[in-house]
């Protein structure tokens, strides 16, 4: 049975408690140190901190502390039901110093020869268990009254830890959300201006000299009609599914943004050797890729497609934004090109039929 004495507190106590608790910022930089402490207000020879993985309905030894015959190993996982934690939690008796007598049908306590036992829960801020605080002998050991103060003591202390670790990762999460957001556009999920130009620059900086970077500059002639004939949520539609077929055409080193209301950018690698001919090729790719029929909530779009302008950073060239710019002028370039020669004007809305792609939902 559970018995209770007073025990004076050892006299530096106190004094390495305060030194773990000023050093200590993780669960496992505070609860190693407590373990030992733990044992010097206990007397019992093995201390350890569990975490209950309730959904799979385990609990398992996170750090253990073991200094005699008593060994309990670090990693150790036992159906939650039997273990002796949950037999404390609902007995509400938190020590027992004769664990045969009471809890004989407790299997793991035989196969570890656990005698004497006492546990603390550790619970989170919202009452949620995260798991036990144990101390454990293969001997009967008497409790003293210091020692069921600083079990529940020291469960508090990693209680608040836990809080804080959890908190932590919610700020970085929401950190790296936000972070991600402004690298982001909202309508169509790709990279940004801001993020093509970044990726732009780490690529120019850090390219090796027998490669060269791509860049194409895509604006998407006529976007302006469909808007205004069909509504801005149809636009976005469009600008959606022009971002779906740019993702299907990428290579995995391949970058494709959206860096203005209706224009685009891709990024490739290639080889210096082949970088014209590979350009081409991209300029090419990109023009059938936003060719072709739309469909969308409220309208069927037949595209005549973007005005595409390709270039090759030349060896030297340090600059995204420029690089960009020369892009951008190709592209009006070719702008201007196809405006000279067309023979006659395409409605947007009207089917071409020598442009009979493949519906895209």
């Amino acid at each position: 049975m559970s018995q209770l004495t007073r025990t004076p507190v050892p006299s530096n106590l106190f004094g390495a408690l305060a030194a773990t608790i000023a050093h200590a910022h993780t669960l496992e930089a505070l609860a190693r140190p407590l373990l030992e402490l733990l044992q010097t207000v206990t007397g019992m020879e093995s201390t350890y901190l569990t975490k209950l993985d309730e959904p799979e309905g385990v609990l398992r030894v996170l750090y253990a502390r073991n200094t005699h015959r008593l060994t309990i190993p670090e990693g150790l996982s036992t159906p939650w039901a039997g273990t002796l934690s949950k037999r404390a939690l609902d007995q509400g008796r938190f020590h027992m110093d004769d664990v045969g007598s009471y809890w004989a049908d407790c299997e793991v306590a035989r196969s570890l020869g656990i005698v004497a036992y006492a546990s603390a829960p550790v619970r989170e801020k919202g009452g949620e268990l995260f798991g036990t605080l144990c101390a454990a002998s293969n001997e009967r050991r008497p409790l003293s009254e210091t020692a069921v103060h600083g079990l529940a003591l020291f469960a508090q202390l990693i209680s608040q830890q836990v809080d804080r670790e959890r908190l932590l990762a919610a700020l970085q999460q929401a950190n790296s959300s936000l972070a991600a957001m402004a690298l982001t556009d909202a309508v169509t999920q790709l990279p940004n201006r801001r993020a093509l130009l970044e990726d732009m620059q780490r690529r120019l900086v850090s390219h090796q000299n027998d490669q060269a970077l791509i860049v194409a500059f895509i604006d998407l002639d006529n976007f302006k009609p469909i808007n205004d004939r069909h509504g801005h949520e149809a636009g976005d539609q469009f600008l959606q599914t022009v971002a779906k077929r740019l993702r299907r055409m990428l290579r995995d080193s391949d970058m494709a943004a959206r860096i203005a209301g209706d224009e685009f950018a891709v990024l490739a690698v290639e080889q210096r050797a082949k970088a014209n001919e590979a350009a081409a090729a991209l300029s090419r790719r990109l023009e059938g890729a936003t060719r072709g029929r739309f469909k969308l909530d409220t309208a069927l779009v037949d595209y005549d497609g973007a005005s595409v302008g390709v270039v090759v950073a030349e060896p030297g060239c340090f600059s995204a934004q420029a690089l960009l710019d020369k892009a951008d002028a190709a592209m009006d370039a070719i702008k201007r090109s196809r405006k000279r020669n067309a023979s006659s004007s395409v409605p947007v809305g009207k089917i071409v039929a020598r442009y009979e792609w493949p519906v895209i939902e």
